[in-house]
């Protein structure tokens, strides 16, 4: 059974930084292309970055780009989000994804609230 937990959300100031991790089972999670997504109530799921199952591509928003790193550790199946130089606009709950035989499977997300 495919099991996702995000961790690491909170209250930062504007400028600040925060890294979230999401935790894996139940696949081989070393064979899955991962993502994060972030969404604000009253808005739709939007791509924040993903990244290749070895680690070595990665893609991102474009206004997350030199702002946010995606990156993974398949020995600890962990996928990770850094985030740097955060903004109010960053405020959402972010939550990771897989894609498995056509299926997406979700976390539960943790929310991550920039403010001063």
């Amino acid at each position: 059974q495919v099991h996702l937990v995000e961790s690491g959300g909170g209250l930062v100031q504007p400028g600040g930084s925060l890294r979230l991790s999401c935790a894996a089972s139940g696949f081989t999670f070393s064979t899955y292309p991962m993502s994060w997504y972030r969404q604000v109530p009253g808005k739709e799921r939007e791509l924040v970055a993903g990244i290749s199952s070895t680690g070595e591509s990665t893609n991102y928003r474009e206004s997350m780009k030199g702002r946010f790193t995606i990156s993974r550790d398949n020995a600890k199946n962990t996928v990770y989000l850094q985030m740097n130089s955060l903004k109010p606009e960053d405020t959402a709950v972010y939550y990771c994804k897989l894609v498995r035989w056509g299926i997406s499977y979700w976390g539960q997300g943790t929310q991550v609230t920039v403010s001063s």
